[in-house]
């Protein structure tokens, strides 16, 4: 077993070598980007009509499809560049033109909405501190955080989200509501729960929520226990890092990624590296059909434990990506429900005025050149969890990958023994 030291110490040239490799493969993305937040906002003042014009130009050249949806993108130009006078001119001229793309990935974010987006990237935001899932159709709060306005206005885990400031949230995804939820520090939002039968309304004003993305238990002895919320915060791979360290002892590893909708790429390829000495983790095709293979950094050593990962119907993008990377490569056996379906790839573009362009710059395949977009990651064992396993805290999925880990650390621990009986046996 190596030294905590030691151990940190491989990781962290793991992942200098890893992020380097990255920034020289592809510049991405939402997917792709890693670096500080506050570098990715242009400071930059332009009129609007260049700000309109600039954002059509990187568009037609980037786009990852080159038909841009089979349609003349001239006719934007001609249609908008004359009459833009102000900033809102921009905004909605630029919003219909990238609406016309019918991609729901590809966004334009004025300047509140890229500000509210660089501080998710920067490991803060402003809300009220809940964990939400979507079961059913229903909106549950799993959890909520500590010390946080949901805390102190009586908000509690179990609790089931009826409306948000009026809007209906009910077979709403967990994005759209999380979206309503926040907002700028200092202003409230009104919250309808549902609550054993009973409506409740809370009133409840946002702050700073300090966002840690991975957490971590152990489930017994033998077994460590580590989800991971998001990739989108630049803390993850630090985060999980200390995680494992906690679990190092452990013969076996449940990663759980349901809920995880996504964030940025490097993260996921990072945490994959980790488990692989070798092989394919991800393939990216461009809008040039051109293909670029990212693999495992070759080495001696990796983290090599009987592993289970846990996916559901939200687990998209880059939970995705190291999903399928150890599943294809026999690093893991995933346990739950088939995952969302999200391959394409985006790049975060700064544009003037402080604002951004979420552009779809290509796709990515699994290590078996398996397209998941639409389809999503079918996975080892099909487990169910509904309301009511939620309702009597029950968890069917952590329960099955329980017993398959289980049976993993036997499996290894049997052919250890035959092993070293062989091994004997030849020495004598």
């Amino acid at each position: 077993m190596l030294k905590k030291s030691i151990y940190l110490i491989i990781i962290f040239i793991l992942s200098f070598i890893l992020f380097n490799y990255l920034s020289t493969q592809s510049k991405t993305d939402k997917e792709q980007t890693s670096g500080a937040a506050s570098f990715l906002i242009n400071q930059q003042s332009t009129d609007p009509k260049r700000l309109f014009l600039k954002t059509w130009r990187i568009t037609k050249n980037k786009y990852y499809d080159p038909t841009m949806n089979n349609q003349d993108w001239e006719r934007w130009n001609r249609r908008y560049v004359d009459k833009i006078k102000t900033q809102e001119d921009a905004n909605v001229a630029i919003d219909s033109m990238i609406a016309s793309l019918n991609d729901p990935y590809t966004q334009y974010l004025d300047r509140e909405e890229y500000k509210e987006q660089t501080t998710s990237i920067d490991a803060r935001i402003m809300g009220i501190g809940i964990n939400i899932v979507s079961v059913d159709g229903n909106v549950l709060i799993v959890s909520v955080v500590e010390g946080t306005p949901a805390e102190e206005t009586g908000i509690k885990a179990g609790d089931i989200i009826l409306t948000v400031d009026g809007k209906d949230v009910r077979g709403k995804t967990v994005s759209d509501v999380a979206s309503l939820i926040r907002g700028k520090e200092g202003q409230s939002v009104k919250i309808e729960l549902l609550r054993n039968k009973t409506k409740l309304n809370k009133l409840v004003t946002r702050r700073e929520i300090k966002i840690k993305s991975v957490k971590t238990k152990l489930l017994d002895k033998s077994i460590g226990y580590v989800q991971i919320t998001s990739f989108i915060s630049g803390d993850v791979t630090k985060e999980f890092i200390e995680a494992l360290t906690k679990v190092q002892n452990c013969e076996g590893l449940i990663m759980d990624l349901r809920g995880n909708t996504g964030g940025l790429m490097p993260n996921a390829v990072f945490i994959a590296d980790m488990f692989m000495t070798e092989g394919n983790i991800v393939s990216i095709v461009d809008r040039n059909k051109q293909l670029s293979e990212i693999d495992a950094q070759k080495k001696a050593y990796s983290i090599n434990k009987p592993m289970v990962i846990l996916v559901d119907q939200a687990s998209a993008s880059a939970s995705e990506i190291l999903g399928a990377a150890l599943k294809e490569n026999r690093k893991a056996i995933l346990v739950g429900e088939r995952t969302f379906g999200k391959a394409m790839i985006q790049r975060i573009i700064p544009l003037p005025n402080e604002t951004g362009l979420n552009l779809t710059i290509a796709k990515y395949l699994t290590p078996k050149g398996h397209d998941l977009n639409k389809h999503g990651i079918t996975p080892d064992y099909i487990v169910e969890y509904t309301e009511q396993d939620f309702l009597k805290n029950r968890d069917p999925q952590l329960d099955k990958a329980k017993d398959v880990v289980k049976n993993l650390i036997k499996s290894k621990n049997r052919r250890t023994h035959e092993l070293a009986k062989l091994s004997a046996k030849n020495t004598q």
